[in-house]
C-alpha cells in the first residue's frame, strides 16, 4: 500500500505534518513498514478543506489530524492486512 500525503501550502496549514507524524507512529507501532509506504508529495491537485491523501492512487477525502487515527484503524490498517 502506498499512501501519499500532500505537504503543499494549503495542506500544510490544515495539518499535513501532524497527519504524517501520526501515521508514521501508527505504522511503526503495528510493525507494518513492510506493507505500507508513506510518501510526502507536493500538491496533488485536490485542494479542499482537508489534508489531501491518496491511497494506492485513489483520493481519500476528509483527512484531518483529529480523525487520522480513526481512518488508520478503520480503513488503512485493514486494507494493508488484506482484511
Amino acid at each position: 500500500m502506498v499512501i501519499q500525503i500532500c505537504i503543499g501550502s494549503a495542506c500544510h496549514l490544515r495539518g499535513s505534518y501532524d497527519v504524517i507524524e501520526q501515521l508514521k507512529s501508527f505504522i511503526a507501532e503495528d510493525k507494518l513498514e513492510d506493507k505500507i509506504t508513506l510518501k510526502a508529495s507536493f500538491c496533488l491537485g485536490h485542494c479542499g478543506e482537508h489534508v489531501t491523501m491518496k491511497v494506492n492512487g485513489e483520493f481519500l477525502d476528509g483527512v484531518t489530524p483529529a480523525n487520522v487515527k480513526d481512518i488508520y484503524i478503520n480503513t488503512l490498517k485493514p486494507a494493508a492486512l488484506g482484511e
